[in-house]
């Protein structure tokens, strides 16, 4: 059978197996006349939308299925813009098979993977971008993943495309107007603003891809990286934050030899955390294999939390940390593992001094072993997660799509201002232009 928007479609709307309720979903031009059919209760075909009844639903034999409740949803005013019905009924699955496939027999048909939010797309209830948004609302674990997707679905990456684009496209018909009197030698475009409007734009869009790293590593975890020398604990760390024994610890060298990998949620934010091997000069083929990429895994992490033996003789400690050479801009905790050993004031005394000669005020003395102070260190993550926030939009890009089409939405603009600068022909400009404005289209599917 083909299928076409004009279809009625059903599907399960809670999770399948054994529950209290079960959410069946139905949506289409037909969708009510089709239960009203088999739901002795309430006329629903008389019935306002935005209502709910209750009634039993009955099979071809009018055997009883189930007593449930139907919420009735008249177009335009549903989640498609088209007549939807949900069905609470108990949660069995064989009363739900059986409500289904009473449906499926009756012209109505499943619905594709995420069909009904495509039906809300192709009949303007949303846009490309909040459509997209839906998922990863669903998909939400966290409240930063929660709030980024809940502010796409309102519209908030939406409407600042909007804004850009209408600016552009005033300047963009105004060229074109251009090029009908291109005999006359008229320009109804004053260049200069164009100029301004151009920069201007390129700088929300450099900000909201600015805002990008921060928001795909909401979405898929903050990536976070456990580092340092052999046995300095590293596994201990990465087991006393998780609360579990994730990793294997030993005293013998090398034991860690490749990237492990988990997830935490501090207080609604994900963090990815990668214990990685050891870093020393080995002649172990394999171990050396890990170390490499243990290097590749810091670059890519947006914090490090480097590991280091606590010892009276912190020279050794600022060395090894200084060897790696990392940016300064990059977010490091250093923790001074197996601070059980030393007495309060020795603490503090070591801890300053690293702090001093390394430049980074996030050192602290800690005891995974013991899990002393690993809360302190939990507080520094979310600190240092919470400073990626402050950007000059509050539009968070989590979409990998997105970001695409803002950076070729930039370099078409970045086409224009060459343009403008060599006095190129104003029908190239207006080509340009109509790129930009395609690529910022893409987003939210105009």
């Amino acid at each position: 059978m083909t299928t076409t928007i004009n279809d009625t479609i059903i599907a399960l709307s809670t999770p399948k197996g054994q529950g209290a309720i079960g959410v069946i979903r139905l949506s289409g031009q037909n969708a009510i006349s089709i239960v009203d059919k088999y739901f002795k209760g309430e006329n629903l075909l008389k019935s306002t939308g935005n209502t709910v009844h209750y009634g039993k639903l009955v099979d071809e034999d009018n055997n009883i299925i189930d007593e449930c409740l139907a919420t009735v949803f008249c177009a335009p005013r549903s989640y498609t813009k088209e007549n939807v019905i949900e069905l609470s009924c108990h949660g069995s699955p064989y009363i739900i098979n059986k409500v289904i496939e009473l449906f499926l027999k009756n012209g109505v048909r499943y619905a594709e993977p995420g069909e009904f939010t495509m039906r809300a797309f192709l009949h303007g209830q949303l846009d490309l971008s909040q459509a997209e948004a839906v998922s990863d609302l669903i998909a939400s674990t966290t409240a930063s993943q929660h709030q980024i997707a809940m502010h796409q679905l309102r519209g908030g990456v939406s409407k600042m495309i909007q804004e850009l684009r209408a600016k552009l496209i005033k300047f963009a018909s105004l060229i074109e107007l251009e090029n009908d009197f291109g005999e006359e030698d008229v320009e109804f475009a004053d260049r200069t603003e164009l100029k301004t409007l151009v920069n201007d734009t390129q700088k929300v869009i450099a900000d909201l891809r600015q805002s990008f790293s921060f928001g795909n590593a909401v979405k898929e975890g903050i990536p976070t990286a456990i580092v340092g020398s052999p046995n300095v604990g590293k596994s201990t760390m990465l087991n006393a934050l998780l609360n579990e024994n994730k990793a294997i610890v030993s005293d013998i060298a090398g034991t860690t030899r490749d990237v492990i990998e988990d997830t935490l949620n501090i207080d609604g934010i994900l963090f990815r955390f990668m214990d990685t091997a050891g870093l020393r000069q080995t002649e172990d083929t394999v171990e050396n294999i890990g170390i490499n990429r243990t290097y590749e895994t810091i670059e890519k992490s947006q914090i490090i939390i480097y590991v280091a033996e606590l010892e009276e003789d912190y020279a050794n400690i600022v060395h090894e940390f200084s060897s790696l050479n990392l940016d300064k801009k990059k977010q490091v905790i250093i923790c001074l593992n197996k601070s059980d050993l030393f007495a309060v004031c020795d603490k503090i005394d070591i801890e300053e001094a690293v702090s001093t000669s390394t430049g980074r005020t996030k050192t602290i003395s800690i005891s995974a072993k013991n899990q002393t102070d690993i809360e302190k260190v939990k507080s520094l993550l979310l600190e240092m997660a919470r400073s990626n926030t402050n950007h000059q939009s509050d539009v968070v890009l989590s979409n990998a799509r997105h970001f695409e089409a803002l950076n070729n939405t930039y370099e078409s603009l970045e086409l224009v201002l060459n343009g403008l600068d060599t006095g190129i022909p104003s029908d190239l400009i207006a080509t340009d232009i109509r790129h930009a404005l395609h690529h910022l289209g893409t987003i939210s599917g105009e």
